[in-house]
């Protein structure tokens, strides 16, 4: 039976136009969608992507920044260095823990000593359990 009558028609166009903006709308949040989902992922990719990075040891939230012979965090750790590199801190701060790791089970605490006259501050681990000391 073919609908001739131009009212059932009108209808008929009318629920069709509705159908495709509902289509489209699924498909444009659908695209949104996908879009967080990109952005979260690289988001998550950029912070995996920090391999050169030092967690600062006394702080344990910021990253460390070296520059220019200056080891500093937005902590407020603030140590004046020689030729220190991010990987060099790094590898100073693994070994350290590693040793200490191997003697006591309890995480080592740091901080900084301010210092004596002309003397730099330094990076000090300490353990109140083993009662290690170790300035780095």
């Amino acid at each position: 039976q073919m609908l001739e009558d131009p009212d059932e028609l009108a209808v008929l166009e009318e629920i069709q136009q509705e159908l495709i903006l509902q289509e489209q709308l699924v498909i444009e949040e659908y695209e949104r969608s996908l879009q967080f989902d990109e952005e979260c992922l690289n988001a998550m990719l950029d912070g995996l992507d920090v391999s050169d990075k030092v967690i600062c040891p006394v702080c344990r939230k910021n990253n460390l920044t070296v520059r220019n012979h200056l080891v500093f965090c937005q902590c407020g750790l603030y140590i004046s260095t020689q030729g220190m590199t991010e990987g060099k801190l790094r590898s100073l701060l693994e070994n350290t823990v590693t040793e200490h790791s191997h003697r006591c089970f309890h995480n080592p605490e740091f901080t900084v000593t301010s210092g004596m006259e002309e003397e730099a501050a330094s990076l000090l681990m300490s353990c109140p359990v083993s009662l290690n000391v170790e300035f780095l």
